[in-house]
């Protein structure tokens, strides 16, 4: 039966929220948006009139899809080259979802997506269905066939595995800018110094190239090691030049809701260094710079008005 107007109204009025659930549980845009097609798709083929609430229906069909493409995800992960990161949305994508409370915030976070990635996958649903979208556990349990208790006993569950990595705590725009100015201060200057200082003692430094653009495969860990290697990493040589195709310009931005500096060459992002920022200094540092995780983040700088950028020819 095709699909009227008026319901297709109503399923793009759903696709935002739909949108933001799918990339909070899958950490990637194209694979959210995919996942949401999929679920019109069904609905589409559905004995639509026999839905009552096409709302719910369409939760119930986008939550359980992403949790069957978590569980093929963790095999894939597993033959991953190098470390896994999310891909980073910048500041006004529809796609980051509700921020009204701080909840809502962190859920969407680099720090807290990484995080995510220890859950399985049912926690991971209960989880961002719960403290992202405040499903009550009658309702979560209804999308994924939980008893009620069921639902309770593993958002608590999720909530005490996530809790023993949490470090960030929640700052402005004008914080943020302020943090990514004094980072690329130091990473830029004439000594390693100034970078420690910056640094939590057990600060770690983490990059997803997808073998794609060369990124270690193992994360960097300790205030002098990661200093080392960020300050490194700024300074000029032709081997990189030659990688990226030029010298790339860094910006001050924020992505997922963190400070972040932000490489772009050409009007191409090429890296979006998000940095996770706790009471005593920067936690860590987490580098996305496989070409396949920038292009919406290439295709959304293109309509922002970024301003001029910190620092220019860094590489």
């Amino acid at each position: 039966m095709p699909v009227t107007a008026t319901e297709l109204d109503r399923f793009e009025a759903s696709r935002p929220r739909l949108e933001a659930i799918a990339y909070r549980l899958l950490g990637s845009a194209s694979e959210a948006e995919d996942a949401v097609q999929e679920a019109f798709l069904r609905w589409q083929s559905a004995e639509r009139d026999r839905i009552e609430v096409p709302e719910a229906w369409l939760t119930k069909v986008l939550t359980n899809l992403c949790l069957n493409q978590l569980t093929s995800a963790r095999a894939r992960r597993e033959t991953y080259v190098g470390e896994w990161l999310p891909e980073p949305l910048f500041a006004g994508d529809p796609m980051l979802g509700p921020a009204d409370t701080a909840e809502q915030r962190e859920s969407v976070s680099f720090a807290m997506l990484t995080l995510m990635e220890r859950l399985t996958p049912v926690e991971r649903g209960v989880y961002v269905l719960r403290e992202a979208f405040g499903y009550t556990h009658r309702e979560i349990a209804g999308f994924l066939e939980l008893t009620e208790a069921s639902s309770q006993q593993i958002y608590h569950r999720a909530k005490k595995h996530l809790a023993d990595g949490k470090a960030r705590k929640e700052i402005d725009e004008a914080d943020a800018r302020r943090i990514v100015e004094e980072f690329l201060a130091a990473a830029t200057g004439g000594s390693v110094a100034p970078l420690v200082q910056l640094l939590t003692e057990n600060a770690v430094s983490i990059g997803d190239g997808g073998g794609k653009v060369p990124a270690r495969t193992k994360p960097f860990q300790g205030a002098s090691a990661v200093a080392k290697f960020l300050w490194g990493l700024f300074r000029p040589a032709e081997a990189k030049r030659a990688i990226l195709g030029g010298s790339p310009q860094v910006y001050a931005w924020t992505a997922n809701g963190e400070p972040a500096a932000v490489a772009v060459l050409d009007g191409r992002v090429v890296g979006v260094m998000c940095l996770e920022v706790g009471e005593d200094g920067i936690v860590a540092f987490r580098n996305q710079v496989n070409p396949d995780k920038l292009e919406r983040a290439t295709a959304q700088w293109a309509a922002l008005d970024h301003g001029e950028p910190l620092v220019v020819a860094a590489f």
